[in-house]
């Protein structure tokens, strides 16, 4: 597995525990991290991902809802909703990413973490998205 997979999957589970807990970020990524033998690469790039999910989540959000026909994003599932937050702001926010891997990856994590529906759900909003920034862009 990628490092940047594995700093993705590392950032859903941080993301998931603020959605779940209310807590504040700083608390999360201090309680995440403790103990954890990590990559230093993987781990700053988990870091860097999300301080800019966190900073930008209205932004992000607003995306999301604006292509999910008749989904509030408090009514996406708590996995897929992250999927879709990392991956969105990828998209927007990371030039160096392409968008075809970021898509393929959101993929692959949401096969892996959410259910039987959840990859081809994520897949279907990411292609709005990204169609709907080709267009403006």
């Amino acid at each position: 597995m990628s490092k940047r997979r594995k700093s993705r999957e590392h950032v859903l589970k941080i993301l998931y525990s603020r959605d779940i807990t209310k807590e504040k970020i700083d608390d999360i990524l201090k309680c995440y991290w403790e103990g954890k033998e990590i990559d230093p690469r993987v781990k700053d790039f988990s870091i860097q991902l999300t301080e800019g999910i966190i900073n930008e989540i209205k932004k992000i959000d607003a995306y999301i809802e604006k292509v999910s026909e008749n989904w509030s994003i408090k009514r996406i599932s708590v996995i897929d909703r992250n999927i879709l937050r990392i991956a969105v702001h990828e998209l927007i926010f990371m030039d160096d990413i392409p968008p075809k891997v970021t898509i393929n990856e959101a993929i692959e994590i949401a096969k892996k973490f959410g259910t039987g529906d959840s990859s081809d759900f994520v897949n279907g909003i990411l292609d709005k998205i990204k169609n709907e920034l080709e267009r403006v862009n």
